[in-house]
């Protein structure tokens, strides 16, 4: 049961870069009794951070900027290294960081994704950062970055091996929190292990929906060809059970589809070719034979791709 928690009194103590309160409010404790208690909360709004990769460099970038209450607290020069960041400026996280990681380091990446959300300093400050990663490649630099002049930015970017800003973090280079957090999950989760390439299962509709018409039926081979193409422009092998079976089939005799001889060879030579796929990639309508073949990749623990963007992609289009 969560506690009663009501709100007796807010006061403004400074509202000139953000806002901060004294707060006294009233809490239910555990044994029932009602405390009156009072806080001070900083609001500067919510944020979002940024971990830019290169797995093919082993590299991240990172930038360096004065933090004014690091060299209040410590810090001799104020300097900071740090992951990429900033508020959202009523954007979404998503806008919010894209924009920043252009503004701060000069990329414009895509592809980015969301590890999670922390609060941050929650003893004192309201701020919950939203957490990305991204890789990025030499051509999407578009800028020199450096941030925004208006905004007395004056932003360093760096760029550094993965290897190195680890032992960074080690011997005390690194002290950012946000930015310890992100190195250290594309350690744990191995961000930056070159990705091999895969043989890719298609797995789609060839007969269902056609009523056994081979204008319709060709038009999904033709349809599961063409992602094949692009898991190919990936720098991966994409194969179609049916470009094994269908010759197999009109070589043994088949006179129809469905008939005896079509049947022997067309659905098991795609359970077969599964033990020989690293992974499978659903695409299309319904299809009961494609959505086996997903339910069979799961068991043999092999990964099972629902969408094209979800395939590491290994070659990079200019």
């Amino acid at each position: 049961m969560n506690p009663e928690i009501r709100i007796v009194k807010e006061e403004i103590l400074s509202n000139d870069w953000y806002e901060l309160k004294k707060i006294t409010f009233t809490r239910e404790k555990s044994d029932g009794t009602i405390e009156t208690q009072s806080r001070e909360a900083y609001n500067r709004g919510n944020g979002a951070t940024i971990l830019l990769y290169n797995r093919e460099k082993q590299s991240v970038i990172l930038t360096r900027q004065f933090r004014l209450p690091t060299y209040v607290n410590g810090n001799v020069t104020g300097l900071l290294i740090e992951a990429c960041a900033g508020l959202l400026d009523n954007e979404s996280p998503e806008e919010s960081i894209l924009r920043e990681t252009e503004e701060e380091t000069g990329y414009r990446v895509t592809g980015i994704r969301k590890i999670g959300e922390a609060y941050m300093s929650p003893g004192s400050v309201t701020e919950l950062l939203h957490f990305y990663a991204a890789e990025y490649t030499p051509s999407m630099q578009i800028g020199k970055g450096g941030g925004l002049a208006e905004e007395q930015e004056n932003i360093e970017v760096l760029e550094y091996p993965f290897q190195q800003v680890m032992n960074m973090v080690k011997n005390g280079e690194i002290k950012d929190a946000k930015t310890i957090m992100l190195l250290q999950y594309a350690e744990l989760n191995q961000v930056l292990t070159p990705v091999k390439s895969q043989h890719i299962l298609i797995a789609g509709p060839y007969r269902s929906g056609t009523n056994d018409n081979p204008l319709l039926i060709e038009e999904n081979v033709a349809f599961m060809t063409s992602i094949g193409l692009q898991v190919y422009e990936a720098g991966h092998l994409p194969v179609l059970g049916e470009w094994y079976a269908l010759p197999l089939i009109e070589k043994s005799g088949s006179r129809e589809i469905g008939d005896s001889v079509f049947n022997r060879i067309f659905h098991p030579s795609s359970i077969r070719l599964l033990d020989h796929c690293d992974s499978v990639l659903r695409v299309g309508g319904p299809s009961q034979g494609a959505d086996e073949m997903v339910k069979l990749a799961l068991e043999k623990g092999k990964t099972v791709y629902s969408n094209l963007a979800d395939i590491p992609r290994l070659i990079q289009l200019n």
